[in-house]
């Protein structure tokens, strides 16, 4: 197999109820970050689990760096896999102290015959520092907070130096303004030195940037596995529409291989991402930044809602027929709407990715 990583046809169950179905997605190369999407309860963690070696799975192969871990007659146990799994709840020894906890994975990389990496490049004292940590070094988990727990347990993880780094949602106990400069470290540090990661999360944005490739889990299946770029502009099903909530679905009618018509926007030309009959009628994907505004349009609808994101505001314009249009606008806009206001909307429309369903 030439891909660093294979997960194919993993399925797994629990008293006849099937969680995963079908999961299939690869690594090609050796310190890649894979984000793995989906609401809470969906099956991610389980995912990671089964990979680890946690949880025994129905059917299946998992293959990582030229070894079979798991296929229908062969299962290599967890302490022989060389995967660090780094989990929500953490699960540090209580009885150990930060540093004691972390010179476990130091411990247990030194022994593992099935490690053949080597000592990883940056020191724990390092680690700490880069974690924001270093003055909890000698202090036990009960004396620490749930985010400092947390960052323990990625310094843990990732001190190992292990084949596979699993991380679920690393970040979840950590205010914004932190969780971006840790999310920051933790990819320079993972990709300086080049460990393979699949991070679990429910954060779009964490998943955008983090992200080499994401996967989408919807229903039991993985929907789309894809680069960022597409995940967001060429989602592949309504499904995916609905989950990230983030766009709306209006009717329009195929004129031709650029062009589609709708009753109240009139003409909307771009790129079509499947090929469609002449004639046929289908919903086609708007999102904020589709829409340009423009005070002189002819083209206007009703403002009933604006919400402020910072760089800029997303309206939300209703249309004679009830749909909710959300358009993007930079905050510093000459002109800014007030509700129940008069909305332009440049003409003609052009939208690059003519995403339709």
């Amino acid at each position: 197999m030439k891909n660093f990583l294979e997960i194919k046809d993993l399925n797994f169950s629990v008293d006849n109820e099937q969680i995963l179905k079908n999961i299939t997605f690869e690594i090609q190369n050796k310190g890649d970050i894979i984000c793995i999407l989906g609401p809470s309860g969906i099956g991610k963690t389980t995912i990671l689990k089964s990979i680890a070696g946690l949880r025994r799975i129905d059917s299946g192969l998992i293959f990582l760096n030229n070894k079979i871990l798991t296929d229908y007659n062969r299962f290599v146990l967890p302490e022989d896999r060389n995967i660090a799994l780094s989990f929500q709840d953490n699960a540090l020894f209580p009885h150990y102290t930060v540093e004691e906890n972390i010179e476990f994975g130091i411990k247990r990389s030194l022994f593992c015959s099935k490690n053949k990496n080597g000592p990883l490049k940056y020191s724990m004292d390092k680690l700490l520092d880069l974690f924001f940590i270093p003055e909890i070094k000698n202090k036990y988990p009960h004396e620490i907070s749930a985010g400092q727990s947390q960052r323990v347990s990625l310094v843990r993880s990732i001190i190992h130096n292990p084949d596979l780094l699993l991380l679920d949602e690393p970040f979840a106990n950590l205010d914004q303004h932190l969780k971006e400069k840790i999310q920051e470290n933790l990819k320079e540090i993972i990709k300086s030195s080049n460990i393979t990661t699949i991070v679990v999360t429910h954060d779009k944005y964490e998943a955008f940037y983090l992200g080499d490739y994401c996967g989408i889990l919807l229903n039991k299946k993985l929907v789309q596995f894809d680069s960022p770029y597409n995940i967001h502009h060429i989602p592949v099903s309504k499904e995916i529409v609905q989950f990230f909530n983030r766009g709306v679905l209006v009717p329009a009618e195929v004129m031709s291989e650029d062009t589609l018509y709708n009753d109240e926007l009139g003409k909307i030309k771009g790129k079509l991402m499947k090929n469609y009959l002449k004639g046929e009628k289908l919903n086609l994907l708007i999102q904020p930044e589709d829409l340009e505004h423009d005070d002189t349009s002819h083209l206007k609808f009703q403002v009933i809602d604006k919400k402020f994101r910072g760089t800029g505001f997303i309206y939300i314009l209703k249309t004679s027929s009830n749909l909710k249009l959300p358009v993007f606008v930079n905050s510093h806009h000459e002109h800014l709407h007030a509700e129940n206001d008069n909305f332009g909307i440049k003409t003609p429309i052009y939208i690059d990715h003519l995403v339709c369903f």
